[in-house]
């Protein structure tokens, strides 16, 4: 029998927003005064000196970051990476199929992965999961687009179950009362406009290549979230690994490369910068042969190398399948949303509401 909106809701979150705790540790925004308003929010355009801006960013980077112990929890079997892959795999599709801004994919993993790394989901790859990534890009978008589908329409590209407004709504508190309402975050797209700027690209390359500089250093970025072994790496260094390793496929750097992470400051690791480019040529080979390509592209035909000049062009690698072909699920459903059997997945305790442990 399939499970109904009141019995998903009566084991998932039973209390009110009100019944949580509201002391002023738990609720209160970790946003410094000093801060420009909504500067988190920016893919690298602040209105601060770029220096003392940036600085303030990697001194607050590690607030933004999943607990401690997260990565080694996927390391040891104690959390399972492949539901992790299926559930930032669906987030990332959803992103592309509507063309949302970079800022929300990384936005929708750092919700999930902080809340994975706080607080306690069992069933692997069941519909906890899914719930929880449906909640996160929810959120991310309402933080970052200025046109949000439905609930039930960014519910695309063949998700195992569907859930009603009313549930994601009531799991959505759930994930801000863990974060403790912390829903800015430092990504590695807060860095790059930054980081690019330290090589002097913009001298050194005409427009239209820079522009195709700076999509692949973002497909970069977007592409890290895929892979576990990333958790290990602050949002700086991700950043300016993957703002190497674009620069690289566009430039001849290799007379001067090893002295090149001394230029993004020295709140930057060095050894952890060339740890996480190490890692990129081996996980993420085929975006990186994509960069190559900007360097061998002359761009003969102008129509070739039309390159989106907003980071809102820029799509993610995974292709969305079935999903540019899916319609709204408002169109396909129709009332009453009919949901797929949730059977024994639906288990008291698969989403532990009691927020003590966070």
């Amino acid at each position: 029998m399939a499970a109904s909106g009141e019995s998903l809701e009566s084991f998932l979150c039973g209390e009110d927003a009100m019944d949580w705790d509201t002391s002023d540790d738990a609720w209160s925004s970790p946003i410094p005064a000093t801060l420009p308003e909504n500067s988190f929010l920016q893919v690298g355009f602040p209105d601060e000196p770029e220096a003392d801006f940036v600085a303030l960013l990697i001194d607050r980077e590690t607030l933004y970051l999943p607990q401690s112990g997260y990565l080694e929890r996927f390391r040891d079997r104690t959390l399972d990476a492949s539901s992790r892959h299926v559930a930032i795999n669906w987030i990332l599709k959803v992103h592309t199929y509507y063309r949302f801004g970079p800022s929300t994919a990384c936005l929708s993993v750092s919700y999930f992965d902080r809340f994975l790394s706080a607080h306690q989901i069992r069933h692997g790859n069941g519909w906890p999961f899914q719930l929880l990534s449906v909640a996160c890009i929810s959120l991310a978008a309402k933080m970052e687009e200025t046109s949000v589908p439905s609930v039930l329409d960014l519910q695309v590209c063949e998700p195992k179950f569907i859930f009603d407004a009313k549930t994601v709504r009531r799991m959505e508190l759930l994930v801000m009362a863990i974060l403790k309402w912390r829903m800015v975050s430092v990504s590695p797209l807060s860095f790059v406009h930054y980081f690019l700027g330290k090589l002097d690209l913009t001298s050194k390359l005409e427009p239209i290549l820079f522009n195709g500089v700076f999509q692949q250093v973002t497909e970069i970025i977007l592409s890290t979230n895929r892979v576990i072994d990333f958790l290990g790496f602050r949002p700086s260094s991700i950043a300016a690994a993957s703002v190497l390793c674009a620069a690289e496929g566009s430039l001849d750097f290799s007379p001067k490369i090893d002295a090149l992470p001394s230029l993004f400051g020295n709140g930057v690791s060095q050894n952890e910068i060339w740890s996480c480019y190490n890692l990129m040529p081996e996980l993420l080979v085929h975006v990186l042969n994509r960069a190559s390509m900007v360097k061998s592209l002359k761009f003969r035909d102008p129509e070739e190398a039309r390159i989106p000049q907003s980071p809102n062009g820029v799509l993610d690698i995974a292709a969305c399948g079935s999903c540019d072909s899916q319609k709204s699920l408002v169109e396909i459903a129709g009332p009453p949303l009919k949901r797929p059997r949730l059977g024994d997945h639906c288990t008291e305790g698969a989403i532990d509401t009691n927020i003590s442990n966070s």
